[in-house]
């Protein structure tokens, strides 16, 4: 063994004790605490220990068996023999295990709940005898591992704690690999990014089934129900993923979606913010699904399988040139995406906070908007229909993505925004239009912005007005 350490060998070592039908005044017992143990103990890496007779074909199979195991389902991954514990990798998992199968987060595992994890790992339901005896052999160690509501998260930790430490480590194994963990203790690649192709032109939304695991996902964690996530209630839902989205942070979440009256993400909110996620980023829908448990949620009788029935594709966008003279068809997409482009200190800002029923205050200093933001929300269309309105300001990447065609192919409609109350603000959007020719093949709309002030004559060789008729676009909103 001292050699193997020398070679930096990191494999699992089995210790045979051959010729056992030599040795037979002595019991096995004897045998194992006076020769293996010991060196068990000196030597961590030794997976098991077992005497074998060659000769009398004693154990020849289970010696085998043990070599196998200790391959196809190492310890060392999940247990540190010479600390005796579990190693941080695998407890990680094992507490996301027990997140996903205590479906009313009330942090116990209840004997429904025991017994459809059993179902789900090993096919077959928990006898009232065998959940006595897990009971028992958890609760010794801890009362509060066990209490009326069921099997705490720290009982369940110990629960496959006493597997590993009884050789039963294949049982572990058998766990995380029934919620997709990979050898090396990572979720596999293909379960959190199943294949899911969008076409050109194409969107990716969620379907009805996503809406429902997303509702359900809320109002299981608004504990105190009073309509929306707080802060805490977040960490907890996010608690078996890496955290919040990162293209969430970078564009200034919770404040870019819907909030309450205390600042707490509302149900409308939080399925914008998602329909969001969705339609920019679908890869990143399908990692969360696959981290929050949409697969775990289903039941066995569900025709559903996997995340991607949480997605659903769109029609290619046919978007004809504005010069045309056929109407473009009816968008059956629900989810839009609109840039607002206009003036430094047009209002776009403002714009943006009233789009999420946020009250605006006047300011006398003007701080330019330098990173692209992305306010979300649902809106109305005429005759019912409810869209998520995606309404981004570009900040300083407003000029690398208006020069570049690809960038825009996901926009449904440009805002051109400027304040009726400046007479330089309307006169940048011609100049914009004209930098950038491309941008007449985009539905437009023209607002103006700052109504509640006295509006001035524009300082431009035509009016607002008069510009959106020569377009045969409708005349500004104020």
């Amino acid at each position: 063994m001292p050699h193997f350490r020398s070679l930096a060998v990191n494999v699992p070592v089995i210790l045979c004790a051959n010729k056992s039908d030599q040795s037979k005044n002595v019991s096995t017992d004897q045998i194992v605490e006076d020769e293996m143990l010991p060196v068990m103990a000196e030597f961590k890496e030794i997976d098991s220990c077992i005497r074998t007779s060659a000769k009398e074909h004693h154990n020849i199979n289970e010696v085998f068996f043990l070599c196998q195991k200790a391959v196809t389902d190492p310890i060392a991954p999940l247990f540190d023999s010479k600390e005796s514990v579990l190693k941080p990798a695998c407890i990680s998992a094992l507490q996301r295990i027990f997140f996903l199968c205590d479906k009313d987060q009330d942090g116990y595992l209840s004997d429904k709940e025991l017994h459809n994890f059993q179902i789900k790992c090993f096919g077959k339901p928990l006898s009232e005898l065998d959940l006595s005896a897990i009971k028992s052999s958890i609760q010794k160690y801890s009362p509060d591992f066990v209490t009326e509501k069921g099997i705490s998260q720290a009982g369940f930790i110990q629960l496959n704690k006493l597997f590993a430490e009884k050789g039963r480590h294949e049982t572990v194994w058998l766990i995380l690999r029934k919620f997709h963990y990979t050898d090396s203790l990572s979720l596999h690649s293909s379960f959190l990014y199943p294949k899911f192709d969008v076409p050109p032109n194409a969107s990716a939304e969620l379907s009805p089934a996503g809406y429902r695991f997303f509702v359900d996902l809320f109002l299981l964690h608004d504990k105190d129900n009073d309509g929306g996530l707080s802060p805490s209630e977040l960490s907890t839902l996010f608690a078996p993923t890496p955290g919040l989205p990162p293209q969430w942070l970078e564009n200034g979440f919770p404040s870019c979606t819907v909030r309450n009256d205390a600042g707490y993400v509302t149900l409308q909110g939080w399925l914008a913010q998602w329909s969001m996620t969705t339609f920019t980023s679908h890869k990143t829908t399908l990692a969360y699904l696959a981290y929050l448990g949409f697969d775990s949620s289903l039941p066995s009788s569900s025709s559903l399988r996997n995340s991607t029935d949480a997605l659903t594709i769109t029609k290619p966008r046919k978007r004809p040139p504005r010069t045309s003279r056929r109407r473009p068809s009816p968008v059956s997409r629900t989810v839009l995406q609109a840039f607002i482009l206009g003036a430094p200190h047009s209002g776009k800002s403002a714009l943006l906070s009233t789009f999420l029923s946020r009250p605006t205050t006047p300011s006398s200093t003007y701080s330019p908007s330098l990173q692209p933001y992305t306010a979300v929300n649902t809106v109305e269309l005429s005759g019912g229909k409810q869209v998520t309105l995606l309404l981004s300001e570009l900040g300083d990447h407003e000029s690398s993505i208006l020069s570049n065609p690809s960038a825009l192919d996901k926009c449904d409609i440009l805002l051109y925004a400027y304040d009726s109350s400046d007479p330089e603000s309307f006169a940048h959007i011609p100049t914009l239009r004209n930098k950038y020719p491309h941008l007449d093949n985009l539905p437009a709309l023209f607002v103006a912005l700052k109504a509640d002030r006295d509006r001035v004559t524009q300082d431009f060789e035509t009016q607002p007005e008069e510009y959106t008729d020569r377009l045969g676009v409708q005349k500004p909103l104020h």
